[in-house]
Parts: structure tokens; C-alpha cells; sequence
């Protein structure tokens, strides 16, 4: 079992239900969730998507292995966790993640990222990310389910990383999805 979240590009309307309720889950000082708005042309038509991105709690975590104080660990279940004790705040993990998802919070001097709300999750709960989202577009996931074949790993305005890292999100996209075309 990996967890990971999925995103439905089709549903997301970049409304940040996700980041405010991120926001909250951490006493409202950082958010660990972004939303993203993606511009590409496709047939001379200007697409317009949203990404709500946060640790993609990868195969490879860059954040675990740059890390000099050993602050991060990666549990069997896929969650990469981050110990917010050891680390000095050096932010070597913020610069190698190419998410950007390890946040360093000036407030402690230290960084720290998302844990899939690990304290929710240990209650039952979704993550409050998921559970907020108006729209459902934002899921919790379990990537041992074997349905890869409606699911992709990578689009247009994420970096290609996913043969270094192997970010565990992944995308549903309908071949008739909404989105927003401007002319």
C-alpha cells in the first residue's frame, strides 16, 4: 500500500478550500497545500487548469535523502514524515524537493511539510485538504488499488520528475472534461 492524493482536473476550480483548510489543520501560521493555475495552448486555444499540489510523498523523497540531520522517514504506507526536533532549518530539503512541499515556517526557524494528516487520519478522518474540497475534486489514495490505467502520472505545468522522485499523485482526466478555454 502508497498512499497518495488524486486529483480531478476536471472538478478543480482553483477555489483554495484545500490551502484554507491546510492553513487551519496547522494553527493557521503555513499551508503545505498550493493551488496552482496552469495556462497552456492547445490547438491555439488557451487552457486554463488548477493544480492543488502539497507533498507528493514520493518513491524517492529528494527531501529524505539531502537532508543532513536525518529529520525525514518514510513509513511503509508511502507517507514520507518530517521531524520537526532534529531538523536545524537548514532548508536543504526546501531547495532539492521539486514540489517545493518542505515550507520552512519563520516562526520556528525549522521547516516542516505535510504529514497526509497523519492525527486525522489515525481518528478515522480524511485529510482536512480532501474533506474540505466543495467539489470533490481532491482524494485520498490508495495507489496499490491497480486502476493505473485511468490514471496519469504526469500533464502540462507539472515538472518532469517522476522518473527521479516518483511522486505518488495522480490525475484523473476525462477525455470530455471541463475546462476553461479562452479564445
Amino acid at each position: 500500500m502508497a498512499l497518495g492524493f488524486l486529483l480531478d482536473l476536471s472538478r478543480c476550480t482553483g477555489c483554495g478550500a484545500c490551502e484554507a483548510a491546510c492553513r487551519r489543520e496547522q494553527g493557521g501560521i503555513i499551508t503545505f497545500r498550493q493551488v496552482r493555475r496552469i495556462e497552456n495552448y492547445r490547438d491555439g486555444r488557451l487552457q486554463i487548469y488548477f493544480l492543488s499540489l502539497a507533498c507528493q510523498h514520493c518513491e524517492h523523497p529528494e527531501c529524505f535523502r539531502v537532508c543532513p540531520q536525518r529529520a525525514y522517514s518514510k513509513r511503509r504506507d508511502g507517507v514520507v514524515l518530517h521531524f520537526p526536533g532534529r531538523c536545524n532549518g537548514c532548508n536543504s530539503c526546501v531547495r532539492a524537493c521539486p514540489f517545493q512541499a518542505p515550507r520552512y515556517n519563520p516562526a520556528t526557524g525549522k521547516t516542516d511539510k505535510c504529514n497526509l494528516c497523519e492525527n486525522r487520519r489515525s481518528a478515522g478522518l480524511l485529510p482536512a485538504c480532501v474533506e474540505a474540497c466543495p467539489v470533490k475534486a481532491l482524494h485520498l489514495l490508495d495507489l496499490g488499488q491497480g486502476r493505473e490505467d485511468t490514471w496519469q502520472r504526469w500533464i502540462e505545468g507539472l515538472k518532469e520528475v517522476s522518473l527521479v522522485t516518483g511522486p505518488n499523485l495522480r490525475f484523473k482526466i476525462n477525455t470530455g472534461q471541463r475546462q476553461y478555454f479562452i479564445r
